[in-house]
């Protein structure tokens, strides 16, 4: 049975002034039904705008999909009119964004925003659209919902606002749900309620999820898989259990180092050296070798690919299978 979202080569693209940035260069992933895929990395390897290739939200110009495919349901998105996109948007891929702030309007309450969700993929009228807006704003576990549905979004709290946006995009029971650090700028108990509220959701809709995240421990606690991006490219992959116990590339083991809950011997963090390079003056060979512990001569001129580790866990070294 082939995969629901089935992404490869994958490509996006940005002119700067100092030439084309590619942001994902060249990508391959899947993410089966009902599965949990966490995606991590330091800000700015490539996993935010992963997601918004897969939705076509790159913004054009500066920015473009180059190359690739991705697959949704067996079909093409790249190949959708903006009509057929509008179809799958919100219906069958929903996406959280980082900051519920900016992506609630301020002047419309907060009920009205998921009516409108609503009733622009289902064929309701206002009144049940709003009722079904009160029936997800109780659904995320919002106290008073018929209360609260009549708010502005400057009226919750931020965990509150992270909630709606949950609602919103469950209001029209997506196959996939992307959420793109859904915990940001929250507190740890308020970010332990919403990702228990999302995997409860998921659970209850059967839904896969796209989990993105620099927290480590999030994706150790939520996800089946995990996938490990540096500078754009996918660096490590495979079940999370293995890659956190055996992880192949020196880039993962140095994020898990740098954790508190993955710490060193002695309870001391260890730091990765270095910074992530610019796209437009990435280092030959390795992207990673310039920050690298075990870097040799040969990680200057070989440009590494995934490859096999153990069973369904790959890595993007050349020390790949010589003992590493």
């Amino acid at each position: 049975m082939a995969a629901l979202l089935e992404i490869e080569g994958l490509r996006t693209v940005f002119d700067t002034d100092d030439g084309e940035a590619a942001a994902v260069d060249g990508i391959s992933l899947s993410v089966e039904q009902g599965e949990t895929v966490g995606i991590v990395g330091e800000s700015g390897c490539g996993k935010s705008v992963t997601a918004l290739s897969i939705l076509r939200l790159v913004q054009s110009p500066p920015g473009r999909i180059a190359a690739g495919a991705i697959k949704f349901g067996g079909r093409d998105l790249l190949a959708l009119d903006e009509r057929g996109l509008r179809r799958v948007r919100g219906n069958e891929i929903a996406m959280i964004f980082q900051e519920p702030m900016t992506s609630l309007n301020p002047v419309f309450s907060v009920g009205w925003q998921i009516a409108e969700a609503v009733r622009l993929h289902k064929d309701v009228s206002r009144r049940e659209a709003w009722q079904e807006a009160v029936r997800m704003l109780e659904l995320v576990e919002i106290p008073d919902p018929a209360i609260r549905a009549k708010d502005y979004p400057h009226q919750l709290s931020g965990g509150m606002r992270q909630r709606v946006m949950i609602a919103m995009a469950l209001s029209c029971d997506p196959k996939l749900l992307i959420a793109d650090e859904p915990t940001t700028a929250l507190d740890v108990t308020i970010e332990s309620q919403i990702l228990d509220l999302l995997s409860g959701l998921q659970d209850k809709f059967g839904m896969a999820m796209m989990l993105i995240t620099h927290d480590l421990g999030v994706v150790a606690s939520r996800a089946a898989r995990i996938i490990v991006m540096y500078a754009g490219r996918i660096v490590e992959q495979g079940p999370v259990a293995a890659v956190f116990g055996d992880p192949a590339h020196p880039y993962t083991r140095g994020l898990l180092a740098s954790q508190p809950s993955f710490g060193t011997a002695g309870g001391r963090l260890k730091a990765i050296a270095g910074v992530v390079p610019r796209l437009t003056e990435l280092p030959s060979g390795c992207r990673f070798r310039n920050r690298c512990d075990v870097a040799r001569s040969d990680c200057a001129t070989t440009d590494p690919r995934l490859t096999g580790y153990r069973p369904d866990h790959q890595a993007a070294c050349v020390l790949v299978g010589e003992g590493s």
